[in-house]
């Protein structure tokens, strides 16, 4: 399910463990040291399925509880495996259980999720059987909890918030509504005014290969642009360009309409916008090079102009040129729970299996313990199974069922089921499902996944950042992009930040740029990256740009940070179809995600992917579509 993403600056996811850092490296206990992507014969068994003894092998005990792990999470060492293996041409042997579903669901995300509720609305007393790779359910959902002071501070590993939910299809919405959420009630629990209340806004750290020194200048945004662009380390030319570029208002294509403009710049870069139309310095080129990395994951030179007036993200130059489309930032970025979606997921479980998450609100879901438990137990009708890879998904000899093989704890294991929906990342499917036709398999390949991750870094308080006056640094260059303050929501129990002095969970968005590979393939070459990047290289990368953006206010990384999680994804964001070399498709049946959701006789495909919007609302969307050729 594809991460959420951010309208911010080009973006917008008992075992309590908090790993104290005094002037030392932080530990991974719970992960192994480094990772390989090369597989071998042997599959490493999921790492978190240590539980007491109990009759029922599938059972998670009573202190199985992955939120509070730190460390690698996301894509976390046991969750990949098995999967890489089977790509890889490995097989299992298997011999049948004795269980039979009406419906298997492949994966435990929020599209998977949404299929069982979905299904279970049209047939309450289906059997379901819900498998996930992962250790947790939710998907790229993640919830990470952290605790300092006796308090626990919960933040988001991936999918971030329920965005525009007025743009939400009808069924989407629906569900959202169905499981209790109230998104008009976010306009109390998000305060809008904290960060501003203080004078905080963004800044920008320019890095000195680029720019010749490493330097940070605040206030972008909130001082005059000319007094911003005196502190900026760029030549005189550069910085009339900057204030020029910002504040004059002048269409750059004069005597043309919107629609030849428009088919103009849908294929014109906004690099080359700037650089052709604007007739900017290279150096304010440079500046916005990374800009949108969190949102699209390319540099400027990829991105075409008509997608920035859409966005809302402070990049100028387009807005007297070609009005505003689009409909995002029709309602504020605010519907955001503590933990991001992580909530959706969890509201929609507590739907499937309501002993699993205490509570009847939306509210008390926050702070309320998942009994993992109670997600998967012998003899009821719908389970969810974690730390289960899918294998192999084929249809049986008399066209009747699907037979489902799946890989718990090392071990695997066969079930059959009257459907099966493959919730899990499309370009998986075609080495689960043999017997697809090439071109469906194609169809399914087709939407290269993107990396990027998500580190969650706890400090003590955020009068750092209070003494800068920012929320937000902007790194032109460097591993990490951008840091920012936590979302301040507090909603029933749970209470955000409200003073400096406050416990503070920032977040830092790193997306491996490869500025010298074009198209998708910056993104196959960015995953070996990040599945291949050891822990200790982000927590180094975290500690320095943290030092380089704070260290005039005495903060140090080595004393004030208490504890890091780095939710990596390998295969983040859904494939994104509007970036500058996607061809222009003649028809919604000819694009490649559309053939490859086709159901395949009784396996139908949900899911993001098969969207292509990596967003909440194509999961549920797509979810339905799923259930409804079930039913049809």
């Amino acid at each position: 399910m594809g991460v959420l993403k951010n309208s911010n600056m080009g973006i917008k996811l008992k075992t309590k463990i908090t790993q104290t850092i005094s002037r030392r490296a932080i530990s991974r206990r719970d992960f192994l040291n480094g990772t390989q992507i090369a597989i071998g014969a042997a599959v490493l068994s999921p790492l978190l399925n240590a539980c007491a003894p109990t009759p029922y092998e599938f059972a998670l005990g009573t202190d199985y509880y992955p939120p509070a792990k730190t460390g690698l999470r996301g894509s976390h060492d046991g969750s990949w495996e098995t999967m890489h293996a089977r790509a890889a041409g490995q097989e299992w042997e298997t011999s049948k259980l004795n269980e039979h579903y009406d419906l298997v669901v492949v994966g435990g995300g929020i599209s998977g999720l949404s299929a069982a509720y979905f299904y279970k609305k049209e047939n309450p007393d289906g059997r379901i059987l819900i498998l996930d790779n992962h250790d947790d359910f939710g998907g790229h959902a993640k919830r990470n909890e952290f605790q300092i002071n006796g308090e626990t501070r919960i933040g988001y590993g991936g999918t971030e918030s329920i965005d525009t939910p007025s743009h939400y299809t009808p069924e989407a919405i629906g569900l959202i509504k169905d499981i209790g959420i109230k998104t008009e009630k976010f306009y109390d629990y998000y305060d809008q005014e904290l960060y501003t209340s203080h004078g905080l806004g963004k800044a920008v750290f320019f890095d000195k290969e680029t720019f010749g020194e490493d330097k940070l200048v605040t206030g972008y945004g909130k001082k005059p642009w000319a007094e911003f662009a005196a502190q900026c380390p760029i030549s005189e030319q550069a910085k009339q360009d900057f204030v020029r570029v910002h504040t004059e208002e002048v269409d750059y294509m004069p005597g043309k309409t919107f629609d030849e403009k428009y088919e103009i710049l849908s294929k014109t870069s906004y690099e080359s916008f700037l650089r052709d139309y604007c007739k900017v310095d290279e150096a304010v080129i440079n500046i916005y090079k990374r800009w949108g990395m969190s949102f699209w994951c390319v540099g400027i030179d990829e991105i075409p102009t008509t997608l920035i007036q859409g966005y809302d993200g402070g990049m100028p130059g387009v807005t007297h040129t070609l009005k505003r489309t689009g409909y995002r930032n029709d309602e504020p970025y605010i519907f955001h729970f503590p933990d991001g979606n992580a909530s959706v997921a969890r509201l929609i479980v507590r739907a499937l299996i309501p002993e699993a998450l205490p509570g009847s609100t939306m509210e008390d879901a926050v702070t309320a313990r998942v009994n993992y438990n109670k997600l998967d137990e012998k003899k009821r009708k719908l389970n969810i199974r974690l730390n289960s890879t899918a294998v192999h998904v084929v249809n049986s000899a008399d066209k009747k069922s699907v037979d489902i093989t799946y890989v718990n704890n090392g071990k695997p294991y066969t079930v059959s089921a009257k459907k099966c929906v493959m919730a899990c990342y499309n370009m998986a499917i075609p080495y689960l499902c043999p017997e697809m036709s090439d071109g469906q398999k194609q169809g399914l390949a087709y939407g290269v996944k993107i990396p990027l991750v998500y580190t969650k870094v706890l400090v003590p308080n955020w009068k750092a950042f209070v003494s800068l006056k920012t929320d937000f640094v902007y790194y032109t260059g460097g591993f990490f992009k951008q840091v920012e303050l936590e979302y301040p929501v507090s909603l029933g129990n749970y209470k955000g930040p409200k003073k400096p002095e406050d416990p503070m969970v920032l977040h830092m968005c790193h997306v491996p740029w490869v500025p010298d590979v074009q198209g998708p393939d910056q993104w196959r070459t960015g995953r070996n990256r990040v599945l291949s990047t050891p822990f200790k290289t982000f927590e180094t990368h975290v500690k320095t740009q943290l030092n380089q953006a704070l260290n005039s206010t005495g903060f140090d990384a080595d004393k004030d940070i208490r504890a890091i999680t780095v939710n990596r994804w390998p295969h983040g964001y859904a494939y994104s179809p509007d970036l500058l070399w996607e061809p222009n498709w003649q028809s919604e049946s000819a694009k490649p995600w559309v053939i490859g959701r086709q159901p395949f006789g009784n396996i139908h495909i949900a899911n993001s992917d098969a969207g292509a919007q990596a967003d909440t609302n194509a999961a549920i969307t797509q979810a339905h579509r799923a259930i409804t050729e079930i039913f049809a």
